[in-house]
């Protein structure tokens, strides 16, 4: 399976641009925060366990397995009928839609990868600073990279109705919590989980950026990533960043021991089970010379 390469950097600068207040984003994103405050008030057990259930499941299958390990990466395939439903647990995680997280994350790891990149994807402000940039505002570049998004993704009916409508797409769940439990379950299982899911995506990114440098060193790239000890369960596997930084087509992010990843659990299982293939671990040693491994040195 050959990676897609998405990016066009030609003539394209990750240095130069302007941070601007993204309304859309401003507004979703303090409406998920209002209602948070709220669910606070109307917290009892029963809620609470929803949403830390919520939480974990759409964060470990659909973003981190759906959307960040297969659709992004295309680190492993599935039958059409899991991959959509993976993408839309992904959808519901609340961050943006399909097309949306690709350009996103797309965008990002490109202008990580050239020799220098603005702050906005360096995240080398404060963590408060990072966060509100992350959720109030987006990066106009003066000379924007070119995403192209391959055929199959774009013109599948399906992911376009996600991307048109994927914050509605928290109304059918409301309903269900609301007949299940009321204000309080909605308050929790959907404004709550959306900006908990969302400020814990960016803050996994953000710490995964400035502890220093791992074990593998992307030759050329302005910025590298480190593995983040002792968070990988509760991280679904995504804290151990450096090895994802050297090893993107890898469906297995946790390649040591003491790693664990309980994204690739859940792919391989698939995998067992017959519901996924072409399944991707990292390339060979002499594939690698694109990489320093300081733990040979």
């Amino acid at each position: 399976m050959e990676p897609v390469l998405r990016v066009n950097g030609a003539g394209a600068d990750p240095l130069t641009g302007t941070v601007r207040l993204d309304w859309k984003k401003s507004i979703w994103n303090t409406g998920m925060l209002v209602g948070t405050v709220a669910a606070l008030f109307t917290a009892t057990l029963q809620a609470v366990l929803l949403f830390l259930v919520l939480t974990y499941v759409t964060l470990l299958v659909g973003h981190s397995v759906g959307m960040h390990r297969m659709m992004i990466h295309r680190s492993f395939k599935a039958k059409s009928w899991l991959a959509k439903a993976l993408v839309y647990v992904g959808t519901i995680v609340g961050v943006a839609g399909p097309l949306g997280i690709i350009r996103i994350h797309d965008t990002r790891d490109w202008a990580q990868r050239e020799a220098a990149c603005h702050d906005f994807f360096a995240h080398r402000r404060s963590f408060f600073q990072d966060l509100c940039w992350n959720l109030f505002y987006r990066f106009e570049f003066l000379h924007p990279p070119k995403v192209t998004i391959e055929a199959a993704i774009v013109s599948d009916p399906f992911y376009r109705f996600l991307e048109g409508t994927w914050r509605l797409q928290q109304i059918p769940l409301g309903l269900l919590l609301y007949v299940w439990g009321g204000w309080s379950f909605v308050l929790w299982g959907i404004c709550a989980r959306v900006f908990v899911s969302t400020v814990g995506h960016w803050s996994v990114t953000y710490f995964c950026h400035n502890p220093g440098p791992g074990r593998w060193h992307v030759k050329g790239a302005g910025i590298q990533a480190s593995n983040l000890r002792g968070l990988g369960l509760i991280t679904y596997g995504e804290c151990w960043h450096n090895n994802h930084h050297a090893f993107p087509e890898s469906a297995k992010i946790g390649l040591e021991k003491g790693q664990p990843d309980p994204g690739w659990w859940i792919i391989n299982a698939l995998h067992n089970a017959g519901l996924v293939y072409e399944v991707r671990l990292p390339r060979e040693s002499g594939k690698q010379s694109d990489l320093i491994d300081h733990k040979a040195l």
